[in-house]
């Protein structure tokens, strides 16, 4: 991605969830996607859609090991 897209996509994440920590960095060795952090947390990857390059697709894997047990509080 262009350093113009990551940060369009930054600044309307950050916008949109109200958090100034949201931080879109361009991937090495890429150019079709980018990662996604809050502070240095890694919280997923965006990618531009391969059939309108003005669309973008985040990606968010969640963690078993990462979730409170259930019936538990986070």
């Amino acid at each position: 991605m262009t350093p113009s897209e990551v940060h369009r996509i930054q600044s309307y994440l950050q916008g949109l969830f109200a958090n100034p920590s949201i931080d879109v960095r361009a991937r090495p060795n890429k150019d079709d996607s980018a990662e996604v952090y809050i502070g240095e947390e890694f919280i997923g990857v965006l990618f531009r859609d391969e059939d309108d390059e003005e669309d973008y697709n985040f990606n968010m894997s969640i963690l078993g090991v990462d979730l409170p047990e259930a019936g538990g509080a986070a």
